[in-house]
C-alpha cells in the first residue's frame, strides 16, 4: 500500500501577529513555527494505517520555504518513510485551488492508495485543499473524519456533522480523508526515532514545476477586526430596566424616534 499525508507548517497560534507590509498576509518575522494541529492527526492516522497494513510505504508532503523541512522531520520521526518538500518561498500567495493542484500534480502518477490531510489549516482555514486534491485526482473523499477504519481495501469513517451528529461513510480505495481534531492521539516522536528521521530521504521539487493552473481567487487585504465600544450593563428591577432601555433607545438610536 502507498500512503501520502500532506502537512502544513503554520505559526504557533500563541504568537503575536502583525500584518505584512503589503497587507495581504501576516508578517512571518519573529514567529515560532509548528506543524498544523489538524495535520498531526492526519500523520498519526497514516502511521497507524501503515502499521496495520504492514507492507506499506508512507510519504509526507509539505509546501513552503526551506524552514518547513524542520516540521517535516517531526512527521518523519512519527513514522513516515520519506519526505517530499515542494519548495515555495511564498505559498500564501497561492489560493487553495493552486495548492491542491500542486499536490495532485505530484500524486497523479504515484498511485497512492490513501491520502490523508488535515481538515483545515490554522492560519488560512479554508478547509478546501484536501477535497480539491481528491476532485483533481478523481478519487472519492471523506471530510471532517473523527473515526477511521480500513479493511479489505475499503475505508469506513465517521464524519462530524453539525449539532454533534455523526455520519458513517464508506468507500473503496484509492481515497482521501480530511482529519478532524480528536480523531486519535498523535504520538510524541521518541529520541531514537528523531535520530532515525535525520537519515530518511527528503526530496525537494520547485513548486513552479508542478503548478499547472491559475488561481481562482485573490486576497485583496488582510486586517485585524475593528475594535468596538463596550456594552452597557443595566441593573435593577424589571420595570426600571424597561424604562432605562426605552430612554437609551430614544437617546442613542432612531428606533423610538
Amino acid at each position: 500500500m502507498k500512503i501520502l499525508v500532506c502537512i502544513k507548517q503554520v505559526p504557533d497560534m500563541e504568537s503575536k501577529f502583525k500584518i505584512a507590509g503589503d497587507a495581504t498576509w501576516y508578517d512571518s518575522g519573529d514567529l515560532a513555527w509548528r506543524m498544523n494541529e489538524y495535520d498531526e492527526y492526519a500523520v498519526e492516522q497514516a502511521v497507524q494505517l501503515k502499521s496495520q497494513v504492514g507492507d506499506a510505504d508512507l510519504t509526507v508532503l509539505c509546501i513552503g520555504p526551506q524552514r518547513v523541512q524542520e516540521t517535516m522531520k517531526k512527521a518523519l520521526a512519527m513514522g513516515c518513510d520519506r519526505g517530499v518538500h515542494i519548495a515555495d518561498d511564498e505559498p500564501f500567495k497561492k489560493d487553495p485551488f493552486e495548492i491542491a493542484s500542486i499536490i495532485a500534480e505530484f500524486a497523479t502518477d504515484k498511485k497512492f492508495d490513501m491520502i490523508f490531510t488535515g481538515m483545515q489549516s490554522q492560519d488560512r482555514g479554508s478547509a478546501q485543499v484536501g477535497i480539491l486534491v481528491a476532485e483533481l485526482l478523481n478519487i472519492p473523499s471523506i471530510s471532517t473524519v473523527v473515526d477511521f477504519a480500513f479493511a479489505d481495501g475499503k475505508v469506513s469513517a465517521k464524519r462530524e456533522l453539525e449539532g454533534g451528529i455523526k455520519a458513517l461513510v464508506s468507500c473503496a480505495t484509492p481515497a482521501l480523508v480530511t482529519c478532524q481534531l480528536g480523531m486519535n492521539t498523535p504520538r510524541y516522536p521518541t529520541l531514537p526515532n528523531i535520530m532515525k528521521a535525520k537519515r530518511k530521504e527528503l526530496l525537494s521539487f520547485p513548486a513552479a514545476d508542478l503548478l499547472k493552473v491559475e488561481g481562482k481567487q485573490e486576497t485583496a487585504k488582510v486586517y485585524f477586526p475593528e475594535k468596538k465600544g463596550g456594552g452597557l450593563v443595566l441593573e435593577g428591577a424589571a420595570g426600571d430596566l424597561a424604562d432605562q432601555l426605552i430612554q437609551i433607545l430614544k437617546e442613542k438610536t432612531a428606533v423610538l424616534a
